[in-house]
Parts: structure tokens; sequence; C-alpha cells
């Protein structure tokens, strides 16, 4: 077992596949549909105009944002739905928000039923009722033709700076429950026929640090879903109702059947893997891989249980992590739908890291130990398709909160590093990887926003992995406060031991961090904690870099004798 947790070159347990159990879904989506009959040219317009719709939402949100997290960072998501709340389209955003959003809009109508009709939106952040953690609040608005009748749903996801908690950002390192991260909203009507109701928009806002912020993140999602449900009602009316919905199915079947051949070219077996995520003594997060013809089940129920620190993560992130990395090693050209998943089977067991259970803190189970799931499902992969799969990236996302009463302000961001490197290219340098898809913060967008000084924003010379092909490097990043007064977390991973290399591929470097005092007197900190910083003070933030693959002994292929 130790020995799959440093690497996964050794190999998988062959055999034929075992049944599965809780298959997991997107939406109501049954296997198989057919029976539609666009042509080629039709389904490319189709599917091309549903994505546009996303991408159209994401951009809306973006710019009519108030906070930098959103507005700079795109720390956000937007995807479609059809009548039933399969997910038909998204836009490409963050992996963590899209692969978890449909369980919000499942859960909007589990909540309402009938009365989720064109033109209302409901909002909810409850991890467990469709959420991920607490800052990300979504609002799922239903879309109706011009005869009020049932279109869809659009639906986006942001990561608010604040909902309230224990500390400034929502995620404090010391919860041992969800009660002390923030406010939890279960899904409730926040808007109807008779427009914004402010009572609900009054209570989220009331909750937070930054109530103004709040407000209008909220109402650049309320302009987002307003975009979205324009430009459905638009190709509902170009195809009509019933038209729609035939070419929403046809587009996922699509789908469907491109991911379940490229599954076929998966070697047939059984492959584990186990890695450690840094609580406690160790949590051992576990996967056994099964492949059998054109599915797939990946199986965590040897995962660690949960624990009373906010590591946990609830199903929908395990889901959404298991449906990254599927795509990336299947299809990822695509079109992304719930068409992509039909062929994986998701197994979890209630009370464990992978599939908390209230009142488990999950803050940093959304950012953090998704990234863990993320490697244990390369790593197992890597056993069947060892010429596909990269080493292992930072693995974590570094997170950095920092904010306070007076004046009134919450920071956060999340910090790039190395990626691993891939059989036939060294890793990139200073990038978000894995579940995260976010940019880093301008340091003149950062210091206009926030009493902050940016004092170093710079790679981490040779943090990469040796290898035939090198990992790249991961980053420096150091924060100023000049307020008199503030509250500093961190949520981070990858301290313990650096991201594994591949096919005798180095490790990459382990992160540090460190609070460096206005006297100067530097204090090398854990990856996880709370602590008040003054005037002067900084926290330095140094990122792991990602694996190397191959030899570092071995010289590079001739790429000129080989095929083009």
């Amino acid at each position: 077992m130790s020995d799959q947790r440093e690497g996964p070159d050794g190999q998988g347990r062959r055999g034929k596949a075992r049944s599965s159990q809780g298959r997991s879904s997107q939406g109501r989506s049954s296997q198989g549909r057919s029976g539609n009959n666009l042509s080629a040219v039709e389904l490319e317009v189709v599917r091309h105009a549903l994505a546009g719709v996303a991408d159209e939402m994401g951009a809306a949100l973006r710019r009519a944002s108030y906070s930098p997290n959103i507005k700079e960072r795109a720390d956000c998501s937007a995807a479609v739905f059809d009548a039933r709340g399969a997910m038909v389209a998204q836009a490409e955003h963050i992996p963590v928000h899209l692969g978890a959003m449909p369980a919000s809009v499942i859960a909007a109508i589990d909540a309402f039923g009938d009365r989720l009709a064109p033109g209302v939106q409901v909002a909810l952040n409850d991890p467990y009722q469709g959420g991920t953690h607490l800052p990300d609040l979504t609002l799922v608005a239903a879309v109706g033709d011009e005869d009020g009748r049932l279109l869809g749903y659009v639906a986006n996801r942001a990561h608010h700076a604040d909902v309230g908690g224990a500390a400034p950002g929502s995620m404090p390192a010391s919860a041992t429950d969800i009660a002390m991260e923030g406010v939890r909203i279960p899904p409730v009507i926040v808007a109807d026929a008779d427009g914004v109701r402010e009572d609900v928009l009054g209570l989220i806002a009331a909750n937070s640090r930054t109530p103004d912020e709040r407000r209008g993140d909220l109402r650049a999602q309320f302009a987002a879903n307003h975009v979205g449900a324009q430009r459905l009602a638009s190709l509902g009316h170009r195809y009509g109702i019933e038209g729609l919905a035939r070419a929403m199915t046809a587009v996922c079947d699509y789908t469907d059947r491109r991911v379940r051949a490229a599954v076929t070219a998966i070697p047939d077996g059984v492959y584990a893997f186990t890695d450690l995520l840094e609580v406690g003594d160790g949590v051992e997060i576990a996967v056994t891989l099964t492949v059998d013809g054109d599915a797939v089940t990946a199986d965590f129920r040897s995962s660690g249980g949960q624990v009373a620190a906010p590591l946990n993560a609830v199903r929908a992130v395990t889901q959404s992590s298991a449906f990254f990395v599927f795509r990336m090693l299947t299809d990822p050209d695509a079109p992304p739908n719930e068409g992509c998943y039909r062929a994986l089977d998701v197994v979890t067991a209630p009370g464990t890291i992978v599939d908390a259970a209230p009142p488990a803190p999950v803050a940093a189970g959304n950012v953090e130990t998704s990234q863990r799931i993320v490697d244990v499902l390369l790593g197992a992969f890597a056993q069947a398709l060892p010429e596909r799969v990269p080493a292992a990236s930072q693995g974590t996302m570094n997170n950095l909160l920092l904010g306070s009463a007076d004046p009134a302000f919450s920071y956060y961001e999340t910090i790039a590093g190395g990626e691993g490197a891939t059989p036939t290219r060294d890793g990139m340098s200073g990038v978000h990887t894995g579940m995260t898809n976010t940019r880093n913060t301008p340091a003149e967008a950062l210091e206009l926003a926030y009493p902050l000084r940016v004092r170093r924003a710079e790679l981490r010379a040779d943090s990469g992995g040796q290898g035939r092909h090198r990992g790249g490097d991961g980053v420096v990043r150091e924060v100023e406060v000049t307020c008199p007064q503030a509250v500093l977390t961190l949520q981070g991973e990858r301290r313990w031991r650096g991201p594994w290399g591949l096919a005798g591929g180095g490790a990459g470097a382990a992160g540090r961090d460190a609070i460096v005092r206005a006297d100067g007197t530097e204090e090398p900190v854990p990856s996880k904690g709370t602590w008040t910083l003054h005037a002067g003070d900084r926290v330095r933030v140094a990122t792991p870099g990602g694996g190397g693959w191959g030899p570092p002994d071995e010289p590079p292929p001739d790429k000129s004798e080989q095929p083009r």
C-alpha cells in the first residue's frame, strides 16, 4: 500500500470487472437514448449554439461582478440543462464547479417541482443539498418558451469571497463542523415573476463581512442567468420545444458514443492506487478502477473516514473530480455534457473523506481533497495507459485568504504551481492545474481593491521534478498587509511530500509557507491554519513543482525520426 502512495508505476491487478454499485448520474438521464435523426451538420450547429449560451453567461457574470475573485480570477462557471435537469452544455470554466453543478440543478428541481417554473430562480450553497462548499453559491433559473412551457434550465456558480463563518473568507482551518464555515443555504426561491426577493438577498448579504460585494456579485449572477434564458429561449423559438428537446438528447447521445469508443481502447482490468491527504496523521484516499469493455467503475469505498477538519469532500465533489479525469483521458474534445459520463460509475461510502455526511466541515474538501482525488485516479489510470498519463501536478490550490473587520475586506485567491510533465513534453510552470481553471489576481487589481501589497510574484526556480521531461516550476507569492490588522488563513496540500513523477521521473518540490514579520523575522508555518498579521507583516507561499516524466539520464527521443 505504501509504495502505491509514492507513485503509480506498479502494475495494476488485472482481471474481469466486478459488478458496480451506485451508478453516478447526471440529471435524469437514462443510458443509450436514441432515435434522434439530426444530420452531422445540424448536430454541430446545435451543440455549438448550446455551448455559446454557456460561454455568454460566463462572460456576462465576469463583466458584471464586483469582486476581484470573480471579475479578475474568473472563479465562476455556467452551464445549460434540459427540461429533465440533465446537463447539455457547459463552458470551459472551473472543473470542480461544472462536474458538481448538475447536483445543484437536481436539488432545486426536487425541492420545488412545478414551482420552479419559467421566470423563477433558486439559490443554494448547501453542500449536503447539491452544493460543494459554502462560498460557492449557485443560481438555477427555469427557462420557458413564449407560451410559458419549460424548455430547460440555466445555472451559474460563483465563489463568493466571504459568506460568514469563523474567519474571513469562510474557509477557517479550525472548523470542526459546517456551522463554523458560514451561512448554509438550502434551495430557496430568490427571484420569481415579481422580481428579485430582497428579503432573501438581504439575508445572504447580512451574513457576509462584505455585504455590498455579496449583493453586487449576486446581481451579476442574476444577469448571467438572464442572458442565458434569453439565448435558450431563442433556440426554443428556432427549433420548437420538441425539436430543441430532441436536439439536446441527440447531442448527449453523440458524446456518449464518442466516449464509449475511447473507453474500449483502455485495456480491461482492475487498477488500484492510494495517496495520503495531509491531515492528522494522514488520511488515505484509495480507488479501485475497473475497466470492462466500454464502461469504467471508480470505487472509492476503501478511503479513510471523514475527519473533524474541513478536508472532507461531499459526493458531488468526488464525482466532479472523477468526471474531470475521465473526460481528460477518454475524449476531451467531445462536447461536454452528461453524455460524457454515462460510461462511468463512481462508487463511494457515506461517512468517508470522499462522501462526507453532515455536519462535517467541507470548505477545503472542494479545493484540496478534489485535487488529491484527481491524483489518485491518474495514478490508477497510469497503470492502464502508461504512455498517456502525465506525472502528478502540484496537487493543491494553495488557498490564501486575508481579511479584517476594520477596514472591512475579504481577499481570496488560489495560487498557481507546477504542472506534471507528460510523456511528450515538459510540464508548464506557474499554472493552475486539476480541478481549478482560474487566473492569478493581477497585483494592480489586488492592491486597488484591498489594503494589501504584492511584494513577490515569481517562478520558484528548479522546483519541478527531474526527468526526460521536467515538471513545471511552482511560484513564490508574497503579500504584505498594509492595514493595522488582518486575519490570515492558509489551506494547502503537498507540503509533506512533493508531487510524484512517472516512468522513473523525479518528484516535484514540496510546497512551503512562511510569515515574514515587519521586523524581518521569518516564521515557517504549516499549510493549514489561521494567524493574525499586522501592518508590515507578509505571508509567503512557495507552491509545489510538478513531477517529472521518464528517467532523467535518458536523452529525449530524436523527434526527427518520429512520424509526423
